[in-house]
């Protein structure tokens, strides 16, 4: 079986830029209620400038342009020191540029469009920066049951969640509310009062965030729009201002099932620091009148569960009240309702969901849903025909990816419990065309990823000697909640996601963080050099020994008056002695240097082939 890699590079990069404990400070003191109100200097420092810089450079979007036509690679080519001053003195007086809008087509065949704004790349570095600092106050006090664009935070848990509320808790009623045009529809106002009520008091970061709401927007057609409510979808800060707003919501409806009001009720806790809740439930079930009630939440898509048609009802309404008082927000009647999921099924992120009797209990029941079976079916016959109508190189290419889509919706809907049932229906029309376009064979016999998740299969042909990932072999897995302890922002939290780093000297990478080599050192260099070392385990690239300042060197493979290239893959972490030799050309030197390094003949090997893209003879 396949097994996720579990270390995370975003807390990597805390690390890295020495910023994980100015985290864990404003996490910590979040929770204990504190408030804050001198952030900026945080935002602002260097440290935490680089960082953003690091976040957003590996952002699929990170190359899109805003309205004055700039992406990352605009950025790459900034002098570091620089950078960090342009961005500090933006700050100092923050006025954010237009953003662009672009409509891009729904998950649906509805035709409808969904509204993107794009910010410039310079304002989506400044709010990158604003969410580092941000969201581990926001994370202290942000609710246990909302899944969507946080950390450590996924669709598994909250499917998880859904399914333990239908299947342990026995809640067989859901109540489904859909906001109306959530997005476009948040109250300014009322979103700067809620981040003030979580703690963040400083006045110039309300004001930077309430400029970011109220940016002018470019429209398709040329229009300028001056938005007077609305969060923009784009932007790098927006999924944090949408959970403040809902936020309120978790909490509300968490508050009409709870135990905190009830004096008469002694807390028990597990060994693992959670609270047992079952026999103080059994106890607020018999003595008092509250109603039942659990919201798992993913953005701005929820589900509240209960025990009775009654309830559901109370509930209904309850939450479109408050929704209309509280938050200023509408629903829409035409997709809110009442579900009993003993006969029908709730629609959530893509799953279908109810319970059926198995021996004397109800279980859960999923599917994937008939809307992602159809979107799924298209999208991969789509897929087919583009591989038909290619030649060589590309046509490979394209059959790996028609493979990767399949393992994709494998990975994320292997959570169904009759998934393989649905996704033999996709199989069915898919199949078609591949038999009449790409007519596959039976040859030969995979390897590597495609042989240990599939090599069981007896459906695997192949086009071209590539292996088709066979879409009907879909293995089940359970989904898991999300455990308690994990939490990037606790040491304890962090050892539950990956390992400390074993074989890096953190003060070199510090080292290497903290001074830049010369005055127009630039920041895609700055950056990678940094990650390599890391990627290297600070070893060097020919001999694996340790590296340490001063005996290291950051060599390009292809010299970069040549290549004009700083990516990673074009760099390698050397020490001292073997980046002269890489370079000399007169036969005395390279016998010197040969000698003091004692290389092996793969180390030569090595050599030789970085002088070959040095367009140097070899040894």
């Amino acid at each position: 079986m396949f097994t996720k890699h579990c270390k995370k590079q975003a807390l990597r990069n805390n690390e890295y830029y020495n910023m994980q404990n100015i985290f864990d400070r404003l996490y910590s003191k979040s929770i204990e209620g504190k408030s804050f109100d001198s952030l900026m200097d945080l935002i602002t420092s260097r440290n935490n400038i680089l960082l953003a810089y690091r976040n957003i450079k590996g952002n699929k979007g990170s190359r899109t342009s805003g309205i004055d036509k700039l992406n990352i690679l605009y950025v790459n080519e900034q002098d570091t020191e620089k950078l960090v001053e342009m961005i500090q003195a933006k700050f100092n007086n923050y006025q954010p540029q237009r953003v662009r809008r672009v409509e891009i087509p729904k998950n649906d065949d509805s035709g409808k469009t969904r509204p993107l704004g794009i910010p410039t790349i310079t304002d989506r570095l400044m709010q990158q920066c604003m969410l580092q600092i941000l969201e581990p106050i926001c994370e202290a006090r942000f609710s246990d049951n909302s899944y969507g664009f946080r950390p450590n935070r996924s669709c598994e848990n909250a499917i998880a969640n859904a399914m333990y509320c239908m299947q342990r808790k026995n809640m067989h009623y859901c109540v489904d509310i859909d906001i109306r045009g959530f997005f476009d529809n948040v109250n300014h106002g009322k979103l700067l009062k809620q981040i003030w009520t979580l703690g963040i008091r400083d006045k110039k970061v309300l004001a930077i965030i309430s400029k970011i709401l109220k940016s002018e927007i470019i429209m398709p057609n040329g229009d300028i729009v001056k938005p007077q409510k609305g969060t923009p979808q784009g932007g790098i800060i927006s999924p944090l201002l949408s959970n403040i707003v809902l936020n309120e919501l978790d909490k509300w409806v968490e508050g009409q099932w709870s135990t905190k009001t009830l004096k008469q009720i002694k807390p028990y806790f597990n060994k693992d620091g959670s609270r047992n809740t079952g026999n103080e439930y059994k106890f607020m079930r018999k003595h008092t009148s509250l109603k039942e009630m659990h919201i798992v939440r993913y953005a701005d898509d929820f589900k509240i569960f209960t025990n009775n048609v009654n309830n559901a009802k109370k509930i209904f309404a309850a939450v479109r009240m408050w929704l209309k008082d509280r938050l200023d927000l509408d629903i829409s009647p035409e997709k809110s309702k009442i579900t009993n999921l003993r006969k029908n099924y709730t629609i959530f992120l893509g799953f279908k969901l109810k319970v059926r009797m198995k021996g004397n209990k109800h279980v859960v029941k999923s599917h994937v849903s008939d809307k992602a079976k159809s979107k799924i079916t298209k999208t991969l016959i789509k897929q087919v025909k583009y591989i038909q109508h290619s030649k060589n190189e590309i046509r490979a290419m394209r059959i790996w990816l028609f493979n990767s889509k399949v393992i994709g919706y494998h990975n994320y809907y292997w959570l169904a419990t009759n998934g393989c049932i649905d996704f033999n229906k996709i199989a069915f029309s898919v199949s078609r065309a591949l038999k009449h376009r790409l007519n596959p064979k039976w040859q030969g016999k995979a390897s590597g990823y495609i042989k240990e998740r599939y090599g069981k299969s007896n459906l695997l042909k192949f086009v071209d000697k590539i292996p088709i990932i066979p879409i009907g072999y879909v293995r089940t897995k359970s989904a898991m909640c999300k455990k308690r302890i994990t939490n990037d922002f606790t040491i304890e939290g962090r050892k539950e996601i990956h390992k400390n780093l074993e074989n890096i000297d953190i003060n070199i990478l510090h080292y290497l963080m903290e001074n830049v080599l010369h005055d127009s050192e630039r920041i895609e260099f700055f950056n990678n050099k940094i990650s390599l070392y890391s990627g290297q385990n600070g070893k060097c690239y020919i001999t694996g020994e340790p590296l340490s300042i001063g005996d290291m060197h950051c060599h390009h493979k292809k010299p970069y008056y040549v290549s004009h290239d700083d990516s990673y893959n074009n760099l390698v972490w050397v020490s001292e002695k073997v980046h002269k030799l890489l370079h000399a050309t007169v036969a005395k030197t390279i016998e010197y240097y040969m000698k003091k390094l004692s290389l092996d003949n793969e180390q030569i090997a090595k050599v030789n082939k970085l002088r070959k893209s040095l367009q140097i003879q070899t040894i």
